[in-house]
């Protein structure tokens, strides 16, 4: 989404090693992994912390949303987890949202970092559904598309997603700087 209008450098490509995300909230691991990647390549830098908040399980997974089975990045056991934890929660009691911090610092140590948040609300499915996205998209069921995440194209994820708007709003307040 940010192509065309700014150069982006991935961390692998400039060698940038990752921290853990020991903060509370998606602003402050979004804001440790920004002053992290600022801080080892010298230049400005860009993250997020997303995550899928459930109100039936009092926002759990939240921040732990890529270990919430245990393994860091384990999709497929996360969503089993979800999936199990959610099985007594009856429909109309199901909903929750993707979540999405994204932070901009000009340097590691920015005092005025740009912070953006975004939510996409939704409900949790009892199965998945669709081939498209990763992580909970299978069981993120869309109520204005009337489908799961996991079956929208790209582009019309990229812009109704949490990650979309944020990153739509980031863009906004950067060219007003």
């Amino acid at each position: 989404m940010l192509d065309g209008v700014y150069e982006v450098v991935s961390m692998s490509d400039m060698n940038v090693e990752e921290v853990p995300e020991t903060g509370l909230t998606f602003v402050e691991n979004a804001l440790i992994k920004a002053r992290n990647a600022s801080e080892q390549s010298g230049l400005p830098a860009l993250a997020d912390d997303s995550g899928i908040v459930v109100d039936a399980l009092n926002g759990e997974p939240g921040i732990y949303s890529a270990r919430y089975a245990g393994n860091h990045g384990d999709d497929e056991a996360n969503t089993q987890k979800l999936l199990e934890e959610m099985q007594a929660i009856p429909n109309g009691k199901r909903t929750g949202r993707f979540w999405c911090a994204i932070v901009f610092v000009e340097h590691a140590n920015d005092p005025t970092p740009i912070v953006i948040q975004r939510g996409w609300e939704g409900e949790i499915l009892r199965e998945k559904v669709g081939e498209n996205g990763f992580g909970y998209d299978p069981i993120f069921h869309v109520p204005t598309h009337g489908c799961a995440s996991a079956e929208l194209a790209p582009e019309i994820k990229n812009a109704i997603s949490h990650r979309g708007k944020a990153l739509t709003a980031l863009l906004k307040e950067l060219k007003a700087c």
